[in-house]
């Protein structure tokens, strides 16, 4: 058991890394974000923006401390796919291709997660032991 919960917990916070690094970093380069969302047709992309920062980054925190994983798994997994669908399709371009390909692992990983919860070393398994 404790090695299943081991093992829960490194895939948990390293699936979740990319969406936190991924939403600090789209605080960062918030105009440039903006105008490569607006370049790629993306309607209102300031406020997709705001939407991506939001999801990836609170949602990865969420899912980094294992808080409603289950819910919170699914939602960046529906997330995922219009992001992935609308920018990663361009399978003539090997970069693209390698984005859609990255994306649907970590979609397949979130529907783990969704599916089974964050494990015994997260937040939700501490509230349900109460």
């Amino acid at each position: 058991m404790k090695k299943e919960a081991t093992l829960a917990l490194i895939g948990r916070v390293t699936l979740a890394s990319i969406f936190v690094l991924f939403g600090f970093m789209k605080i960062g380069t918030f105009a440039g974000m903006v105008a490569y969302a607006a370049s790629a047709g993306v309607p209102f992309p300031q406020l997709a923006i705001v939407v991506a920062i939001v999801v990836e980054l609170i949602g990865g925190l969420m899912i980094l401390v294992g808080y409603k994983t289950k819910l919170v798994a699914l939602a960046i997994a529906i997330f995922l796919v219009p992001v992935t669908l609308y920018f990663h399709t361009n399978f003539g371009d090997q970069v693209n291709l390698t984005m859609f390909w990255k994306n649907l692992s970590i979609f397949g990983g979130l529907l783990i997660l969704a599916a089974h919860g964050a494990g015994s070393y997260s937040i939700d398994a501490k509230l349900a032991r109460r």
